[in-house]
């Protein structure tokens, strides 16, 4: 039997699935959810379960040691906050003090908490070796496959999103028309989105490009789509989304393919 995985639950349906995905497979878990960021019904109440705050990292160790956590994933967003709202006790305070510039950025902070994880003794996996299925494969979902101008915007957004990623800022880009309306910054994906809708141009709709940052540690913080993407796209008149095959997760395979052909969107797995 695979050993006792942590979940360190951030917000979205994330957790959920991988929990689901550990009964399927008949392997013990245990939730480390973050107050003010995971959601309590995705959480469950029938789940093992322990519930700390961002800043409480000591206690977050001696739960998880406590409830036999041998490998732990990280897993949905999480709001980065203050650091008065962060309110760190000392061992929180004191990986602070060493990792320093580490922080500033999402992919540096990520990586010195996986750091400071295996330091405590804990293996960090990556989500893709709990969700195997939901790895992005390359080729379209559902019926729809981009033309030549969202060909066009999907190269262009590729150039964009690895000079993004490569400054640790963001995943995402949207490009109409070779002209970019936005990019991903610490509001996320869906936010990026309503941002854009406004600024869309005349004549045919843009697409949203996810890809993970170069050199990115793929245990942590993989590019994500699901349903949601998938709608807010749709109502920011895109025509289509372009994610990275092997290196982005798409959460539900089939609804997602049913639902890009309702919307008249494409979906696809590119390989840049």
């Amino acid at each position: 039997m695979a050993p006792k995985l942590g979940i360190i639950a951030g917000g979205g349906d994330l957790p959920g699935l991988v929990a689901a995905a550990c009964r399927a497979q008949g392997r013990p878990f245990h939730f480390l959810a973050l107050s003010g960021h995971a959601d309590p019904q995705v959480i469950g109440g029938d789940a093992p379960q322990d519930w700390v705050r961002l800043g409480e990292a000591g206690t977050g160790f001696e739960r998880l040691r406590q409830a036999g956590v041998a490998e732990v994933v990280m897993i949905g967003p999480v709001r980065r906050p203050t650091i008065l709202e962060l309110a760190p006790d000392f061992r929180t305070a004191r990986f602070f003090a060493r990792v320093g510039l580490k922080a500033l950025g999402d992919d540096g902070l990520l990586r010195a908490v996986a750091a400071e994880l295996e330091s405590e003794g804990f293996r960090v996996v990556g989500v893709d070796e709990v969700l195997s299925d939901c790895l992005a494969v390359p080729g379209d979902y559902g019926s729809l496959s981009p033309d030549q101008q969202a060909q066009a915007d999907i190269t262009r957004g590729i150039e964009v999103a690895r000079g993004l990623g490569a400054l640790d800022v963001g995943q995402a880009v949207v490009v109409q028309q070779g002209i970019v309306l936005g990019v991903e910054a610490i509001e996320g994906t869906d936010n990026l989105l309503r941002r854009c809708g406004p600024l869309a141009r005349e004549g045919v709709g843009g697409v949203l490009v996810k890809l993970k940052k170069p050199g990115q540690d793929r245990r942590i913080d993989l590019p994500t789509i699901g349903l949601t993407t998938l709608r807010e796209a749709a109502a920011a008149g895109l025509r289509g989304i372009a994610v990275e095959a092997g290196g982005a997760l798409v959460l539900g395979r089939d609804a997602m393919a049913t639902e890009a052909d309702r919307l008249g969107l494409f979906v696809i797995g590119i390989e840049p």
